[in-house]
């Protein structure tokens, strides 16, 4: 899979969350030992919204994001987008309803200074398009409007390194299997994990693209990174 480009990856990363959507939350929970709800909580911190905000939670899978956002800040307005339509129909069922919309990150279906933050949550690894998709969220943004990434980032070695390399190679792919029948799908996240930017990198462009104020911290023994900057 981390030879395909273009839209055939895009055709690929769509059919394959189609696969998984029922999954996905209890996944996501098991694979980080709950630590995701957490990162979420400082995702939607770091976004400083208010009630009068419009956020953009891009690539938002079963609405996580949204939902954190809304009980972080009642009152708020949130667009809730995805290319994935079977997750947002499983987050609409299982959870509530959101404002969900189709979007491509690449062509985003909003006007110019439309929102006051834009977070994802395990977006960027599956863009075809970084840069593109950073330009994009830019673009969407007021100016004083702040980006927000949760994502897996390529880990540093360490002594550790042999544990994180079992944990994602062999546990995340067998538990992956047992659970939702697609292996395949859980041997992509270690895959475009090791393949996807390193936390400096995704910061370089972000500000390549215009950012400003751009930060990151590193989670999870160097494998999860979230990113923060300013329009």
């Amino acid at each position: 899979m981390t030879q395909l480009t273009g839209d055939e990856r895009a055709a690929y990363v769509q059919n394959m969350f189609t696969k998984i959507a029922s999954r996905y939350d209890l996944m996501n929970r098991l694979m980080t030992g709950f630590q995701d709800v957490r990162w979420r909580r400082l995702v939607i911190k770091l976004a400083r919204l208010t009630p009068k905000s419009h956020l953009l939670d891009l690539g938002t899978g079963t609405g996580d994001l949204a939902r954190e956002a809304i009980a972080q800040t009642p009152g708020l307005k949130v667009a809730a987008a995805d290319f994935t339509f079977e997750m947002m129909r499983v987050g609409a069922q299982t959870v509530g309803p959101l404002d969900f919309s189709t979007a491509d990150a690449l062509r985003l279906p909003f006007k110019n200074a439309t929102f006051d933050a834009a977070v994802s949550g395990f977006l960027m690894r599956n863009v075809i398009d970084v840069h593109k998709a950073l330009q994009e969220q830019y673009r969407v943004l007021k100016t004083g409007g702040r980006i927000v990434i949760l994502d897996t980032t390529r880990p540093k070695r360490n002594l550790l390194s042999p544990f994180i390399w079992i944990h994602m190679h062999v546990i995340i792919p067998t538990l992956g299997g047992l659970l939702s029948g697609e292996r395949e799908a859980y041997t992509y996240l270690p895959d475009t994990t090791e393949g996807f930017l390193t936390a400096e990198s995704l910061a370089a462009h972000l500000a390549a693209a215009g950012f400003k104020a751009v930060n990151f911290k590193r989670l999870m023994f160097g494998t999860i990174a979230i990113h923060w900057a300013e329009k």
